[in-house]
C-alpha cells in the first residue's frame, strides 16, 4: 500500500542530535514511511537506529546501513526504497514542528495530487536563542499554481528544506546525486524543476533547520575548508542549466535565479577567502560559465551581484564581503 510520505534521514555520526531528529518524524504515524540510512557512522549512530526500528515495529520505519558514501549517497539509496506518494529529505540534525507536520500530512491527504508541495522553513539558532522564518508570503494559498505566479523576493528559494516533491517527478527527473560530496542538497531542489508543473503552498513552519554546529557544512570556515566540493556542485548546475533547460520554458526563470544565487554563494565564499588561489578559483567559475552558456554569463554580469563578484578589483571584493555579512546577520543562514 502507498504511503503518503516517504521521509528519507540521511545519518553520519548523528549520535548527539539524533533522538530530537527521528523522535519529530515518528508522529507521522501509519502514513508515512521513515527511511533512516546510516551513512556508515562510527559513533553510536547505527545502534540508535536499529533500536528506533526495534522499538517501532507498528511503523514503516527501515534502517539502512551503508559504506560511507556522504549525503547524496544516502540519499540515492533511500530513492530507491522510496514508496511513499511524494518525499521530503530530513538532515538528521534537523526537525519538523509537530503541529505544522500534522497540518502538511492532513494536506497532502485531503488535496488534489501536485508536483511540488512547499512550506516555510526556520533558521534555528537554539544556543542563541534565535530563529529566522522563511517565507513565501506572495505564493498562493489553499490552490493550485503553476510557474506563472511564482513570484519570490531576495533570500526566498525552494531549499531543501522546504519542498516535499511527488515521487513521479523524482522519478521522471531521474535525479542521482553525487557521493561523497557536500552541497549535493542543490542538485536535489534543482534538476528536478524541469518536471513541476503544478504546485501548492501552505504557510506554517515546518523544518526546523538547525544552525550551530561548529562543523557545519554551511559553516563559513567550513564553506571555505570545502569550496572545491562548492565548485564542483556549482558547475554541475551551469552544465545541466545549460544543457537541459528550456530557457523560454515556466520554469526556466525560477531556475536561472537560483543557478544565480547558488554561483553569487561560492563566488562570496573565494572573496572572502582572500588568498589569491580562492580569486583565481573564483575567475575559474565565470570563466567555466562563459564557456558553457555565454547568454547567462552576459546576462549574470549585468546583474547587481554578478557586476561586482565578477570583477577582481579589491574595492569591490571589500564591497562584497562587506554585504555578505549584512546578509548573514539579517537571515542567519549560518
Amino acid at each position: 500500500m502507498e504511503k503518503l510520505l516517504t521521509l528519507i534521514v540521511p545519518c553520519y555520526n548523528s549520535a548527539e542530535y539524533l533522538n530530537r531528529c527521528v523522535d519529530s518524524l515518528l508522529p507521522g504515524g501509519d502514513r508515512v514511511q521513515i527511511i533512516l540510512v546510516d551513512d556508515g557512522s562510527t559513533d553510536e549512530t547505527g545502534r540508535m537506529l536499529d533500536d528506533y526500528q526495534a522499538k517501532n515495529l507498528n511503523l514503516d520505519l527501515e534502517v539502512v546501513h551503508q559504506e560511507n558514501a556522504g549525503h547524496g549517497g544516502a540519499i540515492n539509496n533511500g530513492l530507491r526504497l522510496a514508496k511513499g506518494k511524494y518525499v521530503k529529505i530530513v538532515d538528521s540534525d534537523d526537525w519538523l514542528d509537530q503541529e505544522a507536520y500534522k497540518e502538511v500530512l492532513d494536506y497532502l491527504e485531503s488535496n488534489p495530487e501536485v508536483d511540488l508541495f512547499l512550506a516555510n522553513y526556520v533558521y534555528d539558532k537554539p544556543a542563541a536563542g534565535h530563529q529566522r522564518v522563511i517565507k513565501f508570503p506572495h505564493l498562493p494559498v489553499g490552490r493550485t499554481f503553476s510557474w506563472d505566479e511564482v513570484k519570490l523576493r531576495m533570500g526566498q528559494y525552494f531549499m531543501l528544506h522546504s519542498v516535499i516533491y511527488n515521487r513521479k517527478v523524482l522519478d521522471r527527473a531521474k535525479v542521482t546525486l553525487p557521493t561523497k560530496v557536500s552541497y549535493d542538497d542543490n542538485i536535489f531542489v534543482f534538476e528536478p524543476m524541469v518536471q513541476v508543473q503544478t504546485m501548492r503552498y501552505l504557510p506554517v513552519n515546518l523544518y526546523h533547520y538547525f544552525i550551530g554546529r561548529d562543523d557545519q557544512s554551511v559553516n563559513e570556515k567550513v564553506m571555505l575548508k570545502k569550496i572545491d566540493q562548492q565548485i564542483l556542485i556549482n558547475k554541475q548546475l551551469i552544465v545541466f542549466y545549460a544543457s537541459q533547460v528550456n530557457k523560454r520554458a515556466p520554469y526556466a526563470k525560477y531556475m536561472k535565479y537560483f543557478l544565480e544565487a547558488v554561483t553569487g554563494v561560492t563566488s562570496v565564499i573565494l572573496i572572502r577567502g582572500k588568498k589569491k588561489e580562492y580569486i583565481a578559483k573564483k575567475d575559474e567559475l565565470w570563466q567555466f560559465l562563459k564557456t558553457y552558456d555565454l547568454e547567462t554569463y552576459k546576462s549574470f554580469k549585468r546583474r547587481l551581484v554578478g557586476h561586482f563578484v565578477s570583477r577582481d578589483v579589491l574595492p569591490m571584493r571589500q564591497m562584497v564581503s562587506g554585504a555578505y555579512l549584512i546578509l548573514q546577520r539579517l537571515y542567519s543562514f549560518n
